[in-house]
């Protein structure tokens, strides 16, 4: 029986001519892989360094205008109203979901051996006074726990004054003055005001104070004079307009105050005198940074931005404190409403939707607080805004009325928990 070999067709002699063009298509196909390999390598530092370079362009954009602020302010000069593309861009972000996702992050229980070396490193990049903890380091579990720290007794003596108001917070005081004339208006930053009712809420009860003299101009007293008339006509059309029969006493000033908490500072919230507390509102809305820059930079950023009013009497009248929140610093605590809760992922941010607003029980007494008592807290740094009644000296016979109330301090002023924003004599 005759067998056959069969061979396979790769099998077969390959003629010489044939096996040439084998090996020139395979260094073609070699050449054209290494091509692409070197093209590969220099797309991405291409990318990078495009990105890099518009990340040095905002730079450098940034430092000259910090440069050309430090500048007017060594002129005695103020930082004006001037939008710019980064509060813009802030607007696009989600924030509400980011400051949750950070706060998340917060309560993470850290390792025993992690939390002094975690604490300090924070403590030297925010300047924060460690001595003062009231409890060792090891035993704030979380970074929430070691920023809304309470301090060592007799850390914030109280002013034993009787006739003055004390600072709620640590804090940077950014604007101070004394309201007057209907709609009456508090200044975010030269060029640009919101209305009290804006940030207060429609229902407050300073539109029903008791007014005589309506002839006042709102007055400011870190701002030169004139400065007002341009802030007057920069306000948002959105925002409402305070009650026409909202004016003032001869015998009583609105004035206000402007703290803003730096990362750093002792991050809860004290009484600034003895007074009852009638109502609380809560405004959810935005969270936008409430650092200098953006304060010069984004419209009616304490109007936007989620905040807890709480507002009530004390011996010389009306007094609000409104807690605004800040990128990262959704949450705001209440110990009088532990149950408050703010930055909730169910809630919206409809400039049309109404504030959530609680009458303390019972009625026409509220809760009584003490001075220098806690009252809130909040994370990382944020602004408390005061607004309050105050007493004034009798009219002068040219009509004007000055204030027999006087700040203690000024713009730009470091001030801490218990020390006295302003005084006035015993009438």
């Amino acid at each position: 029986m005759r067998r056959f070999r069969v061979r396979l067709p790769w099998q077969f002699p390959v003629p010489l001519r044939s096996q040439s063009n084998r090996l020139n298509l395979a260094r073609r196909i070699h050449a054209s892989a290494n091509s692409g390999a070197r093209q590969g390598k220099f797309l991405l530092p291409g990318a990078s360094a495009a990105a890099l370079l518009m990340l040095g362009v905002l730079h450098a954009k940034r430092m000259y205008d910090d440069k050309k602020l430090a500048e007017r302010k060594e002129k005695g000069l103020e930082p004006e109203f001037e939008p710019d593309l980064k509060a813009s861009f802030l607007r696009l972000l989600p924030l509400r979901s980011m400051s949750r996702f950070w706060g998340s992050l917060m309560e993470v229980e850290l390792p025993v051996f992690m939390r002094p070396a975690v604490y300090k490193g924070w403590a030297r990049a925010f300047h924060s006074n460690l001595q003062e903890s009231a409890l060792p380091l090891e035993e704030y579990p979380s970074l929430q726990a070691f920023f809304i720290r309470s301090l060592k007794e007799g850390s914030r003596p109280i002013d034993a004054d009787p006739n003055c108001l004390v600072s709620p917070v640590d804090g940077k005081v950014l604007r101070l003055g004394q309201l007057r004339g209907p709609g009456a208006m508090i200044e975010q930053v030269k060029g640009f005001s919101y209305p009290v009712s804006s940030l207060l809420g429609a229902s407050s009860s300073l539109h029903d104070t008791k007014e005589e003299d309506v002839s006042g101009d709102q007055t400011e007293q870190n701002t030169p004079e004139g400065s007002n008339a341009k802030s007057w006509w920069r306000v948002s059309v959105a925002s409402p307009k305070l009650r026409d029969q909202t004016r003032l006493s001869p015998k009583r000033g609105i004035f206000y105050c402007v703290l803003y908490l730096h990362p750093g500072d002792y991050h809860r919230v004290h009484s600034p005198a003895d007074w009852n507390i009638f109502k609380r509102r809560h405004f959810s809305g935005n969270l936008f940074p409430t650092n200098e820059r953006a304060v010069r930079t984004i419209r009616n950023l304490y109007v936007e931005n989620e905040r807890v009013v709480l507002e009530g009497r004390w011996k010389e009248g009306f007094v609000a404190i409104a807690a605004v929140g800040a990128t990262n610093v959704g949450s705001i605590k209440l110990l009088i409403e532990p149950e408050l809760r703010t930055n909730s992922p169910g809630s919206t941010i409809l400039p049309s939707q109404p504030y959530n607003e609680l009458v303390y029980e019972p009625e026409g007494t509220g809760v009584m607080v003490k001075r220098g008592q806690e009252i809130a807290g909040f994370n990382m740094g944020s602004t408390v805004v005061i607004v309050f009644e105050a007493p004034l000296s009798k009219a002068r016979e040219d009509g004007t009325v000055s204030s027999e109330f006087d700040f203690c301090i000024k713009a730009g002023d470091r001030i801490r928990v218990g020390e006295a924003i302003g005084r006035w004599s015993q009438s």
